[in-house]
């Protein structure tokens, strides 16, 4: 099957007002034939979010939620060291869980007033700690694939040695 994607590949044409782009994606790039590698002119490594670009997926994430109105992003990025973006997602979900299930808990021991709808509180920072204890990072930041894709980044990808040896002309 490899061989005839490799000859279609080959075959793609285009018109001159026409552009071809192909987009390959894989957690596992030292797995390719060298045959492809040689075909994808351009292999950008995507690492893990920085504590930035973590604060500004948080903020994403949260854009539509009732926080707390001095809440820390930036300490909650600070606290997610090694989390992917979907690592992120999954624990702002579990963390506004616990309005509701402190709600659910007062209801169910009588505390709620008989007709007054109740309110879910904002959530606050604490939500996310305690609910780190449940959602932690998918993968670890030192885990042997982790190290594979930083020495293959190196040898083939352009934040490595293929950045640091232009031509002599």
């Amino acid at each position: 099957m490899r061989n005839e994607f490799m000859a279609a590949w080959d075959g793609l044409r285009s018109e001159d007002s026409q552009r071809i782009l192909i987009l390959g994606a894989t957690n596992r790039p030292f797995d390719l034939d060298d045959a492809v590698i040689r075909r994808l002119p351009r292999r950008i490594h995507v690492d893990l979010p920085d504590a930035e670009n973590r604060m500004k997926i948080l903020k994403i994430i949260l854009s539509r939620e009732n926080l707390e109105p001095d809440f820390l992003f930036d300490k909650l990025a600070n606290a997610t060291e090694g989390y992917s973006g979907s690592d992120l997602k999954n624990l702002c979900i579990a963390a506004a869980y616990r309005p509701v299930e402190e709600l659910l808990e007062e209801e169910k021991d009588g505390k709620n007033v008989a007709g007054a709808a109740p309110a879910l509180r904002p959530l606050n920072l604490n939500d996310f700690i305690q609910s780190k204890a449940k959602v932690g990072p998918s993968v670890s930041f030192d885990a042997a694939t982790m190290n594979e894709l930083r020495k293959w980044n190196e040898q083939y990808g352009e934040g490595g040695s293929r950045k640091q040896s232009p031509f002599g002309f």
